[in-house]
């Protein structure tokens, strides 16, 4: 009787994962990407793609490109001049964040990197659009308009 008992509850459980599907198993394979609706305040457009295999995010380049083309994380002066700034620069965060995402599965938060608050807002923002695409299974691009942080969000990120 304990041996049916302990079988139907396993099987329950197993429908019920199964049926659930969660975060990753509902990702569709394939490479999905979003990008920032309008440039920023610095003349940067940030995006993100991502590449989901088995339901599982495996890949994240998030970055952001200016008008010319030019690559942010790249931008050797950008990054001194953030760096004395802030403390950080892009070719820190932008991995960072990136690498949280796919420890993450999107499923759980992100903690802000100090200094880079900004494009924690913008990475979590595009992570919503890139992430919807990759559960409909949409590979065009997501424009994704830019929320500015609210006060709360600023002071609860550092």
């Amino acid at each position: 009787m304990m041996k049916k008992c302990r079988f139907a509850v396993i099987f329950l459980l197993s429908i019920l994962l199964v049926s659930c599907g969660g975060g990753r198993s509902s990702l569709k394979d394939g490479y999905y990407s979003a990008i920032a609706a309008d440039w920023d305040a610095y003349g940067w457009k940030e995006f993100i793609t991502i590449c989901v295999s088995d339901g599982i995010i495996t890949t994240v380049e998030y970055n952001a490109v200016n008008q010319g083309g030019y690559v942010k994380s790249w931008d050797t002066e950008y990054m001194r001049a953030m760096k004395a700034v802030s403390g950080v620069y892009p070719h820190v965060y932008t991995r960072y964040y990136a690498a949280e995402l796919i420890r993450t599965q999107g499923e759980g938060a992100i903690d802000v990197l100090t200094g880079a608050t900004d494009s924690w807002n913008c990475f979590r923002q595009l992570t919503v659009g890139v992430l919807e695409h990759a559960r409909r299974g949409d590979g065009t691009m997501a424009l994704v308009p830019m929320e500015p942080l609210l006060a709360e969000e600023e002071r609860a990120g550092e």
